[in-house]
């Protein structure tokens, strides 16, 4: 077991510790434990990450023209966005190629 420091989170599926300096949540750390599929992973491939960021702050502007959210939560999307589009975060994306797209986040 890992001397890291932790965080508890809860799904449906119960609690689960996810080391407490990750972005990523609950259902990453799960598909991290238990999807190894290629053995590569997401972040070895920067240009899609970005490209991924670049979808995800197009969604969320669509999301706040069509109301489904205010200004504020959309300025937030896209900061996050924007970091990621300029290289940070990447670390982040550790699920295998195949598996998923984690959603960043900090709780």
């Amino acid at each position: 077991m890992s001397d890291r420091p932790t965080r508890l989170e809860h799904d449906l599926l119960g609690e689960k510790a996810v080391p407490a300096d990750a972005y990523y949540g609950v259902q990453t750390a799960r598909g991290l434990e238990n999807f190894h599929i290629s053995g590569v992973q997401l972040q070895l491939y920067p240009d899609l990450i970005k490209a991924l960021a670049m979808v995800k702050c197009a969604a969320a502007r669509a999301n706040f023209e069509c109301g489904q959210f205010d200004e504020a939560i959309l300025r937030g999307i896209e900061g996050a966005c924007q970091e990621v589009i300029d290289g940070k975060l990447h670390d982040q994306f550790q699920l295998d190629v195949f598996q998923a797209e984690p959603a960043p986040r900090r709780t």
